[in-house]
C-alpha cells in the first residue's frame, strides 16, 4: 500500500505545480497573468522534478499511466500494479487540482471566462483536429517515455528499469523540452491521469460558471499518451536485443 500512497502524493505534487502556474496565469485577479509560456514550461519541469524526487525511493515515481504501462510493456514492472498504480495517479491528479481549486477560489469565483477555468484543470488544442492532435500527443509522450528508459538506467539485467531520485533533474529537463517543443499545439498532456483526474474532477465541483469539462476531446490525452508509450517501449526494446 506504501508504494501507492507514494504514487499519489508525487502525482498530487506534480499537479498542483503544474497546474497552479495555469492558475496563477489565467485567473482573473491573479498576481502572475505574465507568466506566459515560458513559465509553464518551466514550472512543470520544476513540477516534476519534486514530484518524482518525493515519491522514487518508495513507488519509483511513474506519476503517469504511460510511464507504468511502458515500463509493464518492456517486462520490467508487475502487470499485477498496474492497475493500483493508475488509481493513484488519478487519485492523486485530483487532489493536486484540487487543492489549487482551494488556493484559487477566490479567484474562480471572480473569473467569467469558462475556458479559462477548464485550462487550469485539463489541456485542450489549439486547433482542434482530432487525428493530429491525437499524433502530437502520442509522440509528445514517445519522446518522454523513450528518453525515460534511458534516463533511469536503460539496463535489462536483473533489476527493474526505475526512476530514482537522482534521475529527478534528467526527467524534469526533458519535460520542459517536450513543452517548449511540443507543448503548443495540444498543451502537452503526455499523462492519461494528469488530463483525466483534474477534468473529472472539474465536472464534480461546484465552480460559478464552468461550462463543459470538454468530454468529447478527453479521450485524446487520455489515449495517445498510451499508445505513445507503448510504442516508446516496443522501440527501446527492439533496441536492445
Amino acid at each position: 500500500m506504501l508504494i501507492y500512497l507514494y504514487e499519489f502524493i508525487g502525482t498530487a505534487l506534480l499537479i498542483l505545480i503544474g497546474n497552479g502556474v495555469v492558475a496563477n496565469l489565467v485567473l482573473k485577479g491573479t498576481k502572475g497573468p505574465d507568466t506566459g509560456w515560458t513559465g509553464i514550461s518551466l514550472a512543470w519541469g520544476i513540477a516534476v522534478f519534486i514530484g518524482v524526487y518525493v515519491s522514487a525511493d518508495v513507488s519509483h515515481a511513474h506519476l503517469n499511466p504511460a510511464v507504468t504501462l511502458a515500463l509493464a510493456t518492456a517486462g520490467k514492472f508487475s502487470w499485477g500494479l498496474v492497475p493500483g498504480y493508475m488509481v493513484a495517479q488519478v487519485l492523486g491528479a485530483m487532489m493536486g487540482n484540487f487543492m489549487i481549486w482551494l488556493s484559487y477560489k477566490k479567484h474562480y469565483d471572480a473569473t467569467e471566462d469558462q475556458g479559462a477555468i477548464l485550462a487550469t484543470f485539463c489541456t485542450g488544442p489549439a486547433i482542434r483536429s482530432p487525428f493530429w492532435n491525437f499524433v502530437t500527443e502520442a509522440i509528445g509522450t514517445f519522446t518522454l517515455v523513450f528518453g525515460i528508459f534511458f534516463i533511469a538506467g536503460g539496463s535489462f539485467g536483473e533489476e527493474a528499469i526505475s526512476l530514482g531520485a537522482l534521475d529527478a533533474l534528467p526527467v524534469a529537463l526533458l519535460v520542459m523540452g517536450i513543452g517548449f517543443g511540443l507543448g503548443g499545439p495540444t498543451g502537452y498532456a503526455i499523462n492519461p491521469a494528469r488530463d483525466f483526474g483534474p477534468r473529472l474532477l472539474h465536472s464534480i465541483l461546484p465552480l460559478k460558471g464552468k461550462g463543459s469539462s470538454d468530454w468529447g476531446y478527453a479521450w485524446i490525452p487520455i489515449i495517445a499518451p498510451l499508445f505513445g508509450a507503448f510504442i516508446a517501449a516496443l522501440a527501446y526494446l527492439a533496441l536492445s536485443v
